[in-house]
């Protein structure tokens, strides 16, 4: 049995498909002999005699063309779903009504004895039978429910027993593919629907349904408990969204010792037909509507473009990496100055994309190393994600958070122009408003330059600014980038606690790095469609409502199969220099815009002129010659406050705008 199914997947589609062909055109000339003989008729003309060669010719040429036109060869059998099946039997319909018609003809031109009804109805259910029978004999050999008995592989049974935690529909395809992997990794050893009674017992694919809504917690305690053995649960897509008892049920598996892992995608099938399950992530487990991409939008605005990317090893920036590959980028390149991340990074990209990958070990605030790589590499748009942003780290290293926030920046941005980049986008965060702490107001001063340089391109006569189009995108916490709650929390956990958070009422806006990506894409394709004075300099991700960091710390412990407080300690150190209990998006001075894309708004706030940035860029310098920490914040607060007592004409409005008008 093995050896007729490696042979068979052996050959070339062309060859297989060949096969197929001459194969039917047999299985037709027995149909109908065994239409003939079982309806015991005896034809007028000898079967081996010229006119009776000729009639089976002639059969076998339009059952052929008759096969070909119904799409019987465009199907890969091994994928072959009930659809395929009843193709074939709408197939043998048509060409036993065709050779019927052709029957009746040709009894005016030579009437033919013993030829009836009755034979054409024998010949349909022999030849649907006999046609389909090898298919299906090959599906069987395939992934049929009894071929790991019929086989005895040792791979089998070495593969691991899963539960599958999600919709009937979505666990008969979850099974079916399951089946086709060689070796196999794992086998699914019972269903837990999540509609609510679903019939117990019966069996999809040979497989039981041993659970339904609402007793899947306790089923899942029976298994975890060890009476019945099993390795690791799989969710279907979307359950986190669709069940209650989703955290639990995560918390019940790991602290059992079985693996938990989420239905993501099917990979590309080729050969071999695969499904792709993502480990479960915290970001699962609280469960945040995220927001669906639009593909088609993103994809073009990417499509065939050169991306440069600033921190392209960081956890933001690899990720607006990826994508912009993923997207059909024609070349993305990446400047950092992490060797370690860039190493990381060739791991973190598909091998089939590094064809267009370019990576250059560069310091963002080194103009001549910038202006290099940009004039060689010509971009079509920067997406500035290089900085520092660990909030107590940089209140101690105030001058490195200058440099590269606030000076990196700047470099940036006066390279893109000059070189003629069409477009610039900084990432920036939350902490940029009203900001107290030293990331905060870098950030900030970050905003205001790419603000002002964003104003200070003058209007052509047809509305349009001229050169670089200057924008920031602003969102919260990302889950799971370096120096997150999150990978900091996990660490804690695997060292078995305490977990620490500074303060219980402290609360953050988190976003999906995967999420967050595709709305910086979506601002900057919606940047590139605006001119003139209906464009916006900044632009804020709608980040949902404020999660708190301690409700963060108790699901990551039960996601661990712990308990907290009794398992895990929770200990709280209080606030740290610079840190605020709670985050805004929006200063009091911003007005927000809703526009007509989903989560994404953008920003009419207070600019301060070019001149005068140029101005406090050069106080900002003398203060860290001298290294005056008061100075250089006092200066970079001069940037950020509306109500400064700067000249009048170092401001300028963006123009009042009512709320909910888009440009």
């Amino acid at each position: 049995m093995t050896s007729y199914v490696n042979a068979v997947s052996g050959f070339r589609p062309k060859m297989r498909r060949a096969i197929i062909m001459v194969q039917d055109m047999v299985m037709v000339l027995i149909a109908v002999a065994l239409s003939l003989v079982l309806s015991r008729s005896n034809l007028s003309f000898d079967a081996f005699s010229y006119e009776g060669l000729v009639t089976w010719t002639g059969i076998v040429l339009i059952s052929h063309l008759l096969f070909r036109y119904c799409g019987l060869y465009t199907t890969i059998w091994r994928f072959a779903s009930t659809p395929d099946f009843f193709n074939i039997l709408k197939s043998c319909a048509i060409l036993t009504v065709v050779l019927y018609a052709l029957s009746l003809l040709s009894r005016f031109l030579q009437p033919v004895a013993g030829l009836n009804e009755r034979q054409f109805i024998v010949f349909f259910l022999v030849s649907f039978t006999i046609i389909s029978a090898p298919r299906l004999f090959y599906r069987f050999l395939r992934d049929g429910a009894s071929w790991g008995i019929v086989t005895l592989k040792a791979d089998k049974a070495q593969a691991k027993r899963a539960l599958f935690v999600g919709r009937l529909g979505e666990a008969d395809l979850i099974i079916r593919f399951t089946r086709t992997a060689e070796p196999a990794d794992y086998s699914i050893a019972g269903i837990m629907a999540t509609e609510r009674g679903a019939p117990l017992g019966t069996r999809i694919r040979g497989v039981p349904v041993v659970a339904s809504r609402p007793r899947l917690i306790d089923v899942l305690e029976d298994y975890a408990a060890g009476t019945k053995s099993i390795d690791l649960v799989i969710f279907g897509s979307g359950v986190e969204h669709e069940i209650e008892e989703y955290s639990e049920l995560v918390r019940i598996a790991r602290h059992g010792g079985i693996a938990v892992f989420q239905f993501s995608r099917l990979s590309q099938l080729g050969q071999e037909g695969r499904i792709v399950l993502d480990e479960v992530e915290m970001e699962t487990i609280l469960r945040r509507p995220t927001v669906p991409s639009d593909i088609e939008r993103i994809g073009a605005f990417v499509g065939g473009k050169r991306v440069l990317v600033t921190g392209g090893a960081g956890s933001i920036g690899r990720t607006l990496v990826k994508r912009s590959l993923e997207l059909g980028a024609g070349a993305v390149l990446v400047a950092d100055n992490s060797e370690f991340g860039i190493f990381q990074l060739s791991q973190y990209v598909d091998e089939s994309d590094h064809d267009r990958l370019k990576v250059r070990i560069v310091d963002v605030a080194d103009r001549r190393q910038m202006t290099r790589v940009v004039t060689e590499f010509k971009p079509d748009i920067i997406f500035h994600a290089a900085a520092l942003k660990h909030v107590p780290l940089l209140e101690e290293n105030w001058e490195s958070a200058i440099q590269t926030n606030v000076f990196g920046t700047l470099v940036c941005a006066e390279v893109a122009a000059k070189c003629g980049v069409p477009q610039f986008l900084l990432i920036s965060s939350d902490k940029a408003v009203d900001p107290t702490s030293v990331l905060g107001i870098t950030k900030r001063a970050a905003e205001q330059l790419v603000s002002s340089l964003h104003e200070s391109h003058t209007i052509a006569s047809d509305g349009r600014r001229s050169g670089t189009k200057f924008i920031a995108v602003r969102f919260g916490n990302v889950f799971g980038s370096n120096g997150s709650v999150a990978t900091i929390f996990q660490a804690q956990i695997e060292a078995g606690g305490p977990v620490t958070i500074t303060d219980r009422r402290m609360t953050r806006y988190f976003m999906t790095v995967a999420e967050a990506v595709d709305l910086v894409i979506m601002a900057a394709a919606d940047a590139q469609s605006r001119n003139g004075m209906d464009d916006y300099a900044i632009y804020m991700l709608d980040m949902g409502k404020p999660v708190p960091i301690l409700e963060v710390a108790e699901t990551m412990i039960r996601m661990a199969g712990k308990t907290p407080y009794a398992d895990i300690p929770i200990r709280f150190t209080g606030i740290r220099p610079g840190e605020k209990l709670h985050e805004t998006l929006q200063g009091a001075n911003e007005e927000i815009i809703t526009l007509d894309i989903a989560k994404i708004f953008g920003l009419r706030t207070d600019v301060v002129a070019w001149p005068a940035v140029q101005a406090a860029l050069a106080a900002l310098q003398a203060a860290m010659k001298n290294q005056d920490k008061a100075s250089a914040l006092a200066v970079l607060a001069e940037l950020h406050r509306p109500d400064s007592p700067a000249p009048p004409d170092t401001l300028q409005q963006t123009g009042p705008r009512p709320v909910g008008q888009a440009g």
